[in-house]
C-alpha cells in the first residue's frame, strides 16, 4: 500500500493512502496494470486500536452523494455505524472519484478545460461505472485480491448494485441504508414520486411550525417585489428558487428545524417578526446578514453533487436525453411556482438556474447543456445478474425516504436475488446516522447464516 500517513484518532487508529487508477476504464481491466492518463485514488484504513495487529474482516463505505467524499470522523463514538463496525472490521473509507483528496474537480479544475465539450467528456468518467471499477482495482491490487463487505449509504447503495452487476466476486456480503435504486433506472420516474412527496413533506413542515407560512412567504415575497437586490455573502442572488431549495434538506433528521429556526433570524429590526421589522426598518423589510449567512451555508453542497446529480440515472444507450428532468417534471406541478403560497420547497433536484446563479457551479454550465442532450454512458447495471445474484444483501429502506422512494425500492429488491429488506419509519434517510441501523442489519444477517464465512 501507498502509505501517506498515520494518526490516532480519538478511539480510532487511522491510516492515509493513495494509488493511481485510470482516468478511463475503457478497454482496461482492475487490477492490471494500464497506460494513459491517471488520477489518485485516495481511502483510509481505519481500525479500533485494540485490533490495529488483528486480521479482521474488511468493510467498504461507498459514501452517499454524489459527489461525497468519504467520512472524516472526529471520534469513534460520533458515528453509531462507526462505532459498531470497528468491533468487527477494519475499515476502508475511500473519497470516490473527484471528491475529497481523490483528484477533486470544483469550478477551479472546470475553468482549466478549452471547450464546453471537453468539461463534459472529463464529467462523463465520474460516473459509477467507474467508480466501481476504482473499488475493485483497489481491492485486487492493495488487499490481494480479498473480499470485502461493502455498507453503502444512499447514492453509495446505487453504487452497490453497480458493483453485484459487474464484480459480484469481489463482494462477501451487501449492506445498503436508504440506497437501492430504481432499475430501469430513469431520472423522470424517479421525480414523478418524489415531488408529490415533498408537497407532502412541506404541509408537514406547515403543520409542525404554522407561524413560518407567514414568514417564509414574507420572504419569498420580499424577493420578487425587489429582483437581485438581495445578494449572499459571496455574491450568488438571491431568488425565490433558491429559497424554494432549502427544502433539499427536509428528508433528513432535524431538517424541519434547521429550516424554522433559520427563518426565526430572517428579519431585522424589532422582534424578529415580519410586521416588526417592516415596522421599525424606515426603508421597509430587510433580511439580517445572520439569516443570508446561515443560508448560503444551508444551501451550498459538495462540487459535483449537483452536476452529476441527474446522471447517476443514466444506464447505457439511453432512448432518449434526460433534458433536465426534474425541471420537467416540476413544470408539471404548478404548486411549486415562485408566486404560489404557502411557498412549497424543493427537494433533491437539479435545476438549470443553478448553473446560471451559483458562483461555484457557473464554470459546469455548458458541460451541463451538452450533458443533458447526451445518451451515451456507461453502464451501471446488468439486470439479469442482479436477479442471479448470490451475494447476501441486506438492506434498509426507510419508508418516508424522501429522496430514494421506499417503492421503487422495494420493486427493486423483489428482482434481486438473495436480497432481505426492512422497512422502517423510524428514520429518515440518514437513519444510520442517528440509530443502530447498520447494528440491526448486522444482527440479522448473522442471525440469517450470511455473514458464516466472516466471524
Amino acid at each position: 500500500m501507498t502509505l501517506l500517513s498515520c494518526s490516532y484518532v480519538p478511539g480510532m487508529y487511522v491510516e492515509d493512502h493513495s494509488i493511481k487508477v485510470p482516468l478511463d476504464w475503457k478497454g482496461k481491466t482492475p487490477g492490471q496494470g494500464f497506460a494513459g492518463p491517471s488520477i489518485s485514488l485516495f481511502y483510509r484504513v481505519v481500525s479500533a486500536p485494540e485490533h490495529v495487529h488483528d486480521d479482521l474482516p474488511l468493510l467498504v463505505f461507498l459514501q452517499g452523494g454524489p459527489g461525497g467524499a468519504g467520512p472524516r470522523p472526529l471520534n469513534r463514538s460520533g458515528e453509531p455505524w462507526i462505532d459498531k463496525a470497528l468491533n468487527h472490521f477494519r475499515l476502508v473509507l475511500p473519497d470516490q472519484r473527484g471528491t475529497g483528496r481523490s483528484s477533486c474537480i470544483d469550478s477551479h479544475v472546470m475553468g482549466r478545460f478549452e471547450t464546453a465539450r471537453d468539461q463534459a467528456d472529463h464529467l462523463k468518467h465520474f460516473l459509477a461505472d467507474s467508480i466501481v471499477r476504482d473499488f475493485e482495482h483497489l481491492r485486487l491490487t492493495e488487499f490481494a485480491g480479498r473480499q470485502w463487505v461493502t455498507l453503502g449509504q444512499s447514492f453509495g447503495g446505487f453504487l452497490t448494485l453497480t458493483y453485484l452487476s459487474f464484480f459480484p466476486q469481489g463482494v462477501q456480503a451487501a449492506f445498503t441504508t436508504g440506497g437501492i435504486p430504481h432499475v430501469p433506472a430513469s431520472a423522470q420516474v424517479l421525480y414523478e414520486h418524489t415531488f408529490p412527496r415533498m408537497v407532502s413533506k412541506c404541509g408537514q413542515y406547515y403543520e409542525r411550525y404554522p407561524q413560518d407560512k407567514k414568514r417564509v412567504a414574507a420572504v419569498a415575497d420580499f424577493l420578487l417585489e425587489n429582483p437581485g437586490r438581495v445578494r449572499l455573502p459571496n455574491g450568488d442572488p438571491l431568488t425565490v428558487e433558491r429559497l424554494q431549495s432549502l427544502g433539499s434538506d427536509f428528508g433528513m433528521k432535524a431538517g424541519f428545524e434547521r429550516a424554522h429556526w433559520l427563518f426565526d433570524q430572517a428579519f431585522v429590526g424589532g422582534d424578529g417578526s415580519p410586521e416588526a421589522a417592516d415596522e421599525q426598518v424606515e426603508e421597509g423589510l430587510e433580511l439580517s446578514d445572520s439569516f443570508l449567512a446561515s443560508f448560503m451555508a444551508a444551501t451550498s453542497s459538495t462540487p459535483l453533487y449537483w452536476p452529476l446529480q441527474e446522471f447517476i440515472y443514466a444506464d447505457g444507450e439511453l432512448d432518449e436525453p434526460i433534458a433536465w428532468a426534474a425541471q420537467q417534471v416540476r413544470g408539471r406541478h404548478p404548486e411549486f411556482a415562485i408566486d404560489f403560497r404557502p411557498l412549497n420547497f424543493t427537494g433533491e433536484a437539479t435545476f438549470p438556474w443553478m448553473f446560471e446563479e451559483e458562483r461555484a457551479l457557473r464554470p459546469f454550465r455548458g458541460a451541463m447543456d451538452l450533458l443533458m442532450q447526451d445518451t451515451h454512458f456507461g453502464r451501471i447495471y446488468d439486470e439479469d445478474q442482479l436477479a442471479r445474484n448470490e451475494v447476501p444483501l441486506q438492506s434498509a429502506v426507510y419508508f418516508d425516504d424522501m429522496y430514494v422512494d421506499a417503492g421503487l425500492q422495494l420493486d427493486t429488491l423483489a428482482h434481486i436475488g438473495h436480497s432481505h429488506y426492512w422497512t422502517t419509519n423510524q428514520y429518515e434517510h440518514d437513519g444510520i446516522h442517528g440509530g443502530d441501523v447498520f447494528g440491526r442489519l448486522l444482527e440479522e444477517a448473522r442471525d440469517r447464516g450470511d455473514l458464516e464465512g466472516l466471524f
